[in-house]
């Protein structure tokens, strides 16, 4: 896709689905056995959340990615919080962002206190929120999530020491 070439999401599918569908299966990959959310189902739902908007026309890879990060961490969070309801055995614990990779090495009640964090966050710096949502929900190393957000390897990893930093401190305080 070309940098100034407008798409819509009809056009979008058969150029990024593979690549989704990749992302989504590493981030699944090391989940809880009998997970009932499996790749596949994670790009479809995200697809759908992102299709939904028939004449949406994306102006470029990067602002694709950013949409289908915020749709893939809306979707775990929503699982999240299904599995944590009481009749689900739902408790709260302590949530450590060194022990959390990504969001598909936590628990349900990890992703909640990251994804509440993180829309703290988000009004206070959209930018170190969007990094953190492509690389905790989506996956992305730092290069790939750097050129989605069209910044530098070394600001990535910057962004991200500050925003680790203050979601750790962020969820500790709620806890």
């Amino acid at each position: 896709m070309e940098p100034d070439e407008i798409k819509t999401t009809e056009q979008l599918l058969p150029l990024v689905y593979a690549e989704l569908r990749r992302l989504a299966a590493h981030k699944m990959a090391s989940e809880n056995p009998g997970q009932t959310l499996q790749p596949t189902a994670l790009v479809h739902e995200a697809w759908l959340k992102l299709g939904g908007e028939q004449n949406r026309k994306w102006q470029n890879r990067n602002h694709f990615f950013a949409a289908a990060a915020e749709a893939m961490r809306r979707i775990l969070t929503d699982n999240a919080r299904r599995k944590l309801r009481a009749r689900h055995g739902g408790g709260q614990q302590r949530v450590n962002l060194d022990d959390c990779a990504t969001a598909a090495d936590s628990e349900a009640d990890h992703i909640l206190a990251v994804s509440d964090a993180l829309e703290k966050l988000a009004h206070l710096d959209p930018q170190r929120a969007d990094l953190v949502k492509l690389r905790y929900f989506v996956g992305l190393s730092f290069a790939e999530a750097a050129e989605v957000l069209d910044i530098s390897e070394p600001t990535a990893k910057r962004y991200w020491s500050f925003a680790r930093a203050w979601l750790y401190e962020e969820i500790r305080a709620g806890r």
